[in-house]
């Protein structure tokens, strides 16, 4: 399966222009092959926006945005995952992705589990415990959105649950750095999947992002990369690379997880 990855510079409180540049990167992504696009977290209005332009922003997951996402996707034959401020049955905001696929279907909407600092806890309701996989083109696919990958356990139980793929959106900040140049391709080696972390760059208020996206294989590889500028990064994933990397790593046959139960504890 080939998969794209667009690291741009945020543009907040811009749905329309977020979208206008949506189409034109599912459309470079098409002619490229991708069946898959995917881009940072907040992407549709921005990250570092506030809690008052993050509810003014914040839409269901049915509603006007995902509408116009489901054309973009129909009209290119590219699934799309985005990240949006959604706004929950419940009346709270919470920080999401959500895939559509080329026939323009919603297929999984996403929230997020862990929320990093004052940043995200002034704008933001954690998501419950509702991690969802998806069969796609062959593949399962979960997904986190960038600090929830920070913590092992939440790649683990999903490679428990046979992800092939893991998709981060993320808006990850300097002096961060090296949990994009390390800890995600950790994440693949040690889960012995793919995982496509999906960055901004640029800066936004005070926060300067610090790029560096990738598609990270099963053997640690970083198969796609970006540096500091936006890009559109274009990566194929190999199902014999991941079963040949599998074979020689064989972590979830070794493991020995009656010597972890004590991690289950607050």
């Amino acid at each position: 399966m080939r998969v794209a990855l667009y690291q741009c510079p945020p543009l907040p409180r811009d749905v329309s222009g977020n979208l206008q540049r949506l189409n034109t990167r599912a459309i470079e992504a098409a002619a490229q092959g991708a069946s898959l696009l995917v881009c940072p977290e907040m992407f549709l209005s921005g990250y570092n926006i506030g809690a008052q332009a993050a509810r003014l922003l914040a839409q269901r997951s049915d509603g006007p945005a995902a509408q116009a996402i489901s054309a973009i996707a129909q009209a290119t034959e590219v699934a799309i995952l985005y990240g949006y401020p959604e706004l929950g049955a419940d009346g709270q905001i919470y920080n999401a992705v959500q895939l559509i696929d080329a026939h323009g279907s919603r297929l999984c909407n996403y929230r997020k589990t862990h929320l990093y600092g004052e940043l995200d806890k002034s704008m933001f309701s954690a998501g419950e415990e509702h991690f969802p996989i998806v069969e796609f083109n062959g593949w399962k696919l979960g997904f986190l959105i960038c600090y929830d990958v920070e913590f092992p356990e939440n790649t683990r139980r999903l490679a428990l649950e046979g992800v092939d793929l893991i998709l981060v959106p993320t808006a990850n900040m300097a002096p961060y750095d090296f949990v994009a140049e390390v800890t995600v391709r950790a994440r693949a080696f040690e889960n012995q999947c793919y995982l496509v972390y999906a960055n901004y760059c640029g800066s936004e208020g005070d926060i300067h992002y610090c790029g560096l996206s990738s598609v990270c294989a099963p053997d640690g590889k970083q198969v796609g990369l970006a540096g500091q500028d936006e890009t559109l990064v274009v990566a194929d994933l190999d199902r014999q690379l991941m079963s040949e990397s599998q074979a020689i790593n064989t972590y979830f046959k070794d493991r020995r997880p009656g010597f972890y139960a004590g991690l289950v504890k607050d």
